[in-house]
């Protein structure tokens, strides 16, 4: 079923993310919800879970330590925590509204595949409910400054309520990193890919044989075509990107039906 048009205000609305439940990116995300509405609920993780992907904690327990009035500290990953409150702590009442974020750091082109804040919003759409992730572009090095995201989302986020979305569609929103005048504005675009990936990068170690760091892209460098999200962040825009739960390659099914008939 396809999400119609709502104006989130009164609405119940679901926070998670995946850089943990002390992190001011979710900090910042409940300020961004509160302009919003007066329901707001909080199950994130009790750790750090970048890069946690859409994983589920298999092995083991998971506990949901209640922190606050409203708000939960789950021993699990983002994709726990969505299914831990509206499976258990808001089953009675579910939430309208999923947000996560808001994370620290983009997640544009081949990062959504590895991103925890991303799939949680994904695990929310799986479940029926309209999901947006929100991401701060944060410079290597650097400090994250919230400002851009803090002053945008809301709007960005009733915009982007106010049309109906397709089935099983979530949207990921990346904020760029610069002073609140200097955004260009905002726009629509797919998602992108750069041409280099994560490297494994050795470190070396004179006590031992030396250890391994996983080094992150050179968002400078593309492989897209046209506009995509990665190339609007770097020019001062805020890129919104509807995405799909379905990875099949329609372009390809086709050929592979050929093959096996």
């Amino acid at each position: 079923m396809a999400t119609p048009p709502f104006d989130p205000r009164g609405k119940r609305i679901l926070l998670v993310n995946d850089d943990g439940i002390r992190a001011p990116g979710l900090k910042a995300l409940e300020r961004i919800a509160k302009e919003l509405s007066d329901d707001i609920w909080v199950v994130a993780p009790e750790t750090e879970q970048s890069g946690a992907g859409h994983s589920l904690t298999l092995q083991g327990t998971i506990r949901a330590v209640k922190t606050g009035r409203r708000r939960y500290a789950v021993s699990g990953s983002p994709t726990d925590c969505v299914l831990m409150a509206i499976s258990e702590l808001m089953k009675e009442i579910p939430p309208d509204l999923v947000l996560s974020g808001v994370n620290r750091g983009c997640n544009i082109a081949e990062d959504v595949t590895y991103s925890g804040t991303v799939a949680a919003a994904m695990e929310a759409a799986l479940l029926g409910f309209p999901a947006i992730a929100l991401s701060q572009e944060v410079p290597y090095g650097r400090r994250a400054r919230w400002n851009v995201a803090k002053r945008f989302a809301p709007g960005v986020i009733r915009r982007v309520l106010s049309i109906s979305w397709k089935r099983d569609v979530f949207i990921n929103v990346n904020f760029p990193d610069c002073p609140e005048e200097e955004v260009s504005g905002t726009v629509a675009v797919k998602q992108g890919r750069r041409s280099s990936g994560y490297e494994i990068l050795r470190v070396p170690d004179p006590r031992e044989k030396g250890y391994y760091l996983i080094g992150t892209p050179q968002c400078g460098k593309t492989a897209s075509r046209g506009d995509a999200d990665h190339k609007a962040v770097a020019r001062g825009d805020i890129a919104v990107t509807p995405l799909h739960v379905d990875l099949t390659h329609a372009g390809s099914l086709g050929d592979f039906k050929s093959l096996f008939r």
